[in-house]
């Protein structure tokens, strides 16, 4: 009976003691309340995109919701994205920019950024952009404007549409999937080196895409 009451007590005491220690390890990680943020910005804007509250137009469609309805493109991309290809006339301001903060533990964040993701895919470590509302009611005072928010794939604008909306911008468009899922003749004039749907591959991805390319040219 005694070693079954110590048995009771000591898993008691385990259990209390890591109910009241988890809270304090996670509350110091900076990283993981990025993630939840993040998450939850998504969650958020998937709710209004469903509900209709933010427009989901497809690339085939923008043209006409900005030559027709008035739609603004605002581009939040990373600018070495933008530079390679571009829609004439869109606005920039990114939703997150590269992470220039040479700290050891931002160093060591870059270095396994680099070996998993950056290597492959050629992008940079990424903060979010602290003054992206600011700098969006710098160029788009009027918070009744149509703004087509738009990026890569599709992820990093519904954040942006998010912030945008719970900001007072109420006549909101989302691009659907992104300019990755835009073909040749959706939006008239591109600037730029690349195709637009091709903006957001660099790294070893990109020379795997220029061989499928050639050999689908050749093929």
């Amino acid at each position: 009976m005694a070693t079954q009451l110590n048995h009771v007590s000591r898993t008691s005491i385990l259990k209390h003691k890591t109910q009241s220690e988890t809270p304090l390890r996670t509350s110091t990680r900076t990283p993981r309340f990025q993630v939840i943020n993040a998450t939850s910005s998504t969650s958020s804007a998937r709710q209004l995109i469903e509900s209709g509250t933010v427009r989901a137009i497809f690339p085939k469609d923008a043209s006409s919701a900005i030559h027709s309805e008035g739609y603004i493109l605002l581009d939040v991309r990373p600018m070495w994205e933008r530079e390679k290809a571009r829609v004439s006339g869109s606005l920039h301001v990114p939703i997150f920019v590269e992470d220039k903060d040479n700290s050891p533990i931002t160093l060591l964040k870059k270095w396994v950024h680099f070996g998993y993701i950056g290597l492959w895919t050629g992008q940079y470590l990424t903060t979010v952009n602290s003054e992206f509302f600011s700098q969006v009611e710098n160029a788009i005072p009027g918070k009744d404007t149509k703004v087509l928010v738009a990026c890569g794939e599709g992820l990093r604008s519904m954040t942006a549409a998010s912030k945008l909306y719970n900001g007072g911008y109420k006549n909101l468009g989302w691009l659907a999937g992104g300019f990755n899922r835009s073909k040749d003749n959706d939006f008239p004039t591109i600037e730029g080196k690349e195709k637009l749907q091709h903006a957001t591959v660099g790294g070893f991805s990109y020379i795997f895409l220029q061989l499928l390319i050639f050999l689908k040219a050749v093929g």
